[in-house]
């Protein structure tokens, strides 16, 4: 290994062979890490439709395990391979989402399927998203393969991973340091280094650290088409959006927000909890129950395009995951952020530092007790709160742009050394 880097970082001679494609032609190929939730599809969606707005000419194919991105709208010049999905037990074990096979089956299979598009495909630049081997080792065989082609690649991470206590023993018993090292051209953080280092813990060495590229957060923008989803009457008035992202894991902030409203009826402003796809279906029945005792309280299951809701929205209550955060920074909305503290802390990590810059206001179980008066005092405040616009961060939400030129660089011909290396090589 200790060769290849070299050779790695000493490849600077003119290139042997390079892709002879232009960036308006480009192929980009970005595999998504759904195993829970929708935060990485959502995020890759947004890289991908963020990438054919500025190259029209431009091919993007995202690989996800999500049962639910055929329920998103892509660009022109966008698609998707749906792979056999991978769910995530209470226990923190996993199991195959639909078909009847054992785990390891599954793995093997979306690993073929994985290859057998990279081949096919051919891309330019592979965009890995989160997991430097893709879960379970899944990504490898493609990592191999393309590094005897010209294709560029590029791990895209979060601004928070977890603790350092718990993202180092978990990094080196998958060798996912080693991978990093070894076959990624780039990282991307979609975050800022003043905020967060994501991988400081890492001990990366130095040529490592000159890959990584801070892009700032990812910019959304309200969708060009209506939502087809029947908003509720409370819509029409000012009201505060709860939202737990894809909702397998929002019980509790779900609960605590309804509590609020039961014990404290002079709580003005209404609220529309917005449950997510993967909520239990018998903990939904229960809190439809206590909601519809509530006048000021009202629900929706599911919607696509949640960037309208937000931005109808006067404030909004949220876990803090990492779409949710860019979604409230840029739509420029008051936020609470009551964050998942297991089975990891980035929720917490980024409600922290967020708070600190006063971009939101986090409320916590983690110390203090989960009472209905803590959250109706927070509630009750959030229309008093500053808007994240108060606070002036340069960069803090370019990190689209970041990534169409970190794109394009990687693409164009002068910067293809990497590649030339690679040619050399075989």
């Amino acid at each position: 290994m200790a060769d290849l880097v070299v050779a790695r970082e000493a490849a600077v001679a003119p290139v042997i062979k390079a892709s002879t494609r232009r960036y308006d032609g480009a192929r980009v190929l970005i595999y998504s890490h759904d195993t829970f939730g929708l935060g990485h599809l959502r995020r890759s969606r947004a890289i991908a439709n963020a990438i054919v707005e500025d190259s029209p000419g431009a091919s993007v194919v995202i690989i996800s395990g999500s049962p639910l991105i055929g329920s998103f709208e892509f660009g022109s010049g966008v698609d998707y391979i749906r792979i056999p999905g991978v769910t995530k037990l209470p226990d923190g074990d996993y199991r195959s989402l639909n078909l009847n096979v054992e785990l390891d089956e599954a793995v093997g299979l979306r690993q073929a399927l994985i290859l057998q598009a990279v081949k096919s495909f051919q891309p330019d630049v592979f965009i890995v998203d989160k997991e430097p081997t893709g879960f379970r080792g899944e990504v490898l065989p493609a990592l191999d393969y393309l590094q005897g082609t010209p294709c560029r690649l590029v791990l895209g991470i979060r601004d928070v991973m977890d603790e350092p206590a718990l993202l180092v023993p978990e990094w080196e018993r998958k060798d996912a340091k080693a991978a990093l090292i070894r076959y990624y051209d780039e990282i991307w953080v979609y975050g800022l280094k003043d905020v967060y280092q994501p991988l400081a813990a890492l001990d990366l060495p130095p040529h490592v650290e000159r890959r990584i590229t801070y892009t700032g957060y990812l910019r959304r923008e309200i969708p060009a088409t209506p939502s087809l989803t029947r908003y509720p009457k409370i819509t029409k008035q000012p009201f505060i959006l709860v939202t737990t992202g894809g909702g397998g894991d929002g019980d509790d902030l779900i609960d605590w927000v309804i509590s609020a409203y039961e014990a404290d009826k002079a709580l003005e402003m209404p609220a529309l909890i917005l449950f997510g796809p993967f909520i239990d279906r018998d903990k939904r029945r229960s809190f439809m129950e206590r909601i519809n005792r509530q006048l000021k309280l009202d629900a929706l299951s599911f919607d696509n395009k949640i960037e309208l809701l937000m931005q109808k929205a006067e404030a909004i209550v949220a876990m803090g995951g990492y779409n949710t955060f860019c979604e409230a920074l840029s739509f420029n909305k008051r936020t609470l952020i009551v964050p998942r503290t297991r089975p990891r802390l980035e929720q917490y990590i980024r409600a922290v530092e967020a708070q600190r810059l006063g971009l939101v206001r986090m409320l916590s179980d983690y110390a203090e007790p989960r009472t209905p008066e803590r959250m109706a005092a927070a509630l009750r405040s959030l229309s008093t709160q500053p808007r994240p616009s108060e606070v002036v961060i340069p960069d803090l939400l370019d990190g689209l742009d970041r990534v169409q030129t970190r794109l394009k660089a990687l693409i164009e011909p002068k910067h293809t050394h990497v590649a030339a290396y690679r040619q050399a090589a075989e």
